[in-house]
This record gives C-alpha cells, structure tokens and sequence, in this order.
C-alpha cells in the first residue's frame, strides 16, 4: 500500500510515541547499546511533553490504512527535528516520503536550508538525500551518551536549479 500523508493532530500523541520507541528499540540496534536505546526512547515516556514538541513545529504524519506508521517534524524553518518510522514500514518509502514533502514545505516557506541532527543509524538514509555531515556530537540522555551528526541540506526553489 501507498502511504498518505496528514498533519498531526492532538491525539496522535499516543500512536506516535510509540512508533517513535519502536523505532528506537528494533532499528537502531547495530548502532547503540540496550542502555543507550532506553534512555532514548524513554524521552516519549511523558506522553504529555512529547505532544508539545510534536506541536511547535511542523509535524507530518504518514498513514497507510489510515494508520499511522511514520512522522516527521520541523522545528522552526530550517531544522528536522524528529523523523521516525514504524520498524514494520522501514524500507518501504515511508521516510523518503515524509523527507520529500518537509523540504518541499521548507522551501516553500523560504528556507533555503535543512539541518538534522542524525543518528548513526539515520545518517546513512540522509547522505543519500544530498545531506552533508558537518559536525559529529555527543548528547547526554538520563546519563547515556548518544551519538549524532549534524548534517544540512541547500535547499532549490523550484525553477532553480
């Protein structure tokens, strides 16, 4: 099936919190430690506090059947701050999806970057997309390390390219 997208809605709090912890639990295996996965995905444990960031910016939800199995978020204009994928949906479109359509909004919005802060299992989707690394990071996470990279994107209006 085609996924559809939608903009998010109050009461996906729930549903997204919990793909966002899949994510984290069954795709990122290789690249972080079990402890390092719980802290991560214990962020969505205050159900309350993961919907207010899923609220401030942009948040895109892609359904299949009407379900949810994959969102992404922008924070400001120039900034993806959350892209999660049902571990089911991986591999089927679905973060390529929800990539094409923020940045198409992001230009349209006059941004002429995107900046991710990606995780060692994510960079890989984001050097295909033209993301270019520019700095490698370490965040604390109830007392867990995590890596990322920070990486960005120029982005082209239409018509020129």
């Amino acid at each position: 099936m085609t996924p559809a997208l939608r903009p998010y809605l109050p009461t996906d709090a729930a549903s997204l919190a919990a793909i966002f912890q899949a994510s984290i639990e069954d795709l990122t295996e290789e690249d972080y430690t079990e402890a390092q996965r719980g802290a991560w995905a214990a962020v969505a444990d205050d159900e309350e506090a993961f919907a207010a960031r899923l609220a401030v910016g942009l948040t895109l939800i892609a359904t299949i059947e009407g379900e949810p199995v994959g969102f992404v978020s922008l924070r400001g204009t120039e900034e993806i701050d959350l892209l999660y994928v049902l571990p089911s949906a991986a591999r089927h479109g679905v973060g390529t999806l929800l990539c094409d359509a923020l940045e198409k909004i992001a230009t349209a919005r006059g941004a002429k970057k995107l900046t991710v802060d990606a995780s060692d299992t994510a960079e890989p989707f984001f050097l295909q997309r033209g993301y270019i690394p520019q700095s490698r990071n370490t965040r604390v996470v109830a007392d867990e390390w995590l890596g990322n990279t920070t990486m960005s994107k120029e982005l082209v209006a239409p018509g020129k390219s």
